[in-house]
Order: structure tokens, then C-alpha cells, then sequence
């Protein structure tokens, strides 16, 4: 089976940085799209960052654009976001997701199937 298990979250001061890595597992197969998604206590799931596999081509929110930077490492099968200048608002649990479908937008309105079990930052003032 499909797996996606994240790491890296921790608590940190505002301004520092963080790491998040996604493994994928159970598949040979290369996703069409990946994504990072978070949800902040009390506030409504957000698309942060998204990538299409194929060619590389990345989408950020407009509250991350410049800060967090999204990539990824085919021959370990691992998707990152490197976090830099967090900022309490940035608290969240952090999630990672795929689609193995074919085709459209990795950013808009777009349904991933798989998806991690989250991984927790928090950003300390």
C-alpha cells in the first residue's frame, strides 16, 4: 500500500528555520503532483506549497511565497519543505500529499488522494 510519512517538525523561535520531509512508500510509480497542506488550531486546512513531478514547476501561498521553498528527491523517493524566517503564524500541523492522476493544475482545486499522518510545528514569539 501507499504510504507518505512526514518528519522534521519540532518547535522553534521566530526567524529560525525547519526542514519537513515526506517519504513515499509502497510505489514505483512517480506521482503526477505533491503538496504540502497545514491546519492551525481552530482554522481550516491551507494549501502551502505544491509541485508537479514531471517538470518541477512549484506553487506557494501568497503568506509563504519567499520564505519556504518546496522540492524534491526522486532517487529517495522524498518530498522537502525547507521553512526559513517562520513566524508564529506558521504554527500548524503539517501535512504531505499526492496524486498519481494524469493531467490539470497541481494547485487549483485539485483533490489529493494520499495523504501522511502530519507532522506538528510550532513557532514560538
Amino acid at each position: 500500500q501507499v504510504q507518505l510519512v512526514e518528519s522534521g517538525g519540532g518547535s522553534v523561535q521566530a526567524g529560525g528555520s525547519l526542514r519537513l520531509a515526506c517519504a513515499v512508500s509502497g510505489t514505483p510509480y512517480k506521482s503526477y503532483c505533491m503538496a504540502w497542506f497545514r491546519q492551525a488550531s481552530g482554522k481550516e486546512r491551507e494549501a502551502v506549497a505544491t509541485i508537479y513531478t514531471g517538470g518541477g514547476s512549484t506553487y506557494y501561498a501568497d503568506s509563504v511565497k519567499g520564505r519556504f521553498t518546496i522540492s524534491q528527491d526522486n532517487a529517495k523517493n522524498t518530498l522537502y519543505l525547507q521553512m526559513n524566517n517562520l513566524k508564529p503564524e506558521d504554527s500548524a500541523l503539517y501535512y504531505c500529499a499526492a496524486d498519481w492522476r494524469y493531467g490539470g493544475s497541481c494547485w487549483a482545486s485539485r483533490e489529493f488522494g494520499y495523504w501522511g499522518q502530519g507532522t506538528q510545528v510550532t513557532v514560538s514569539s
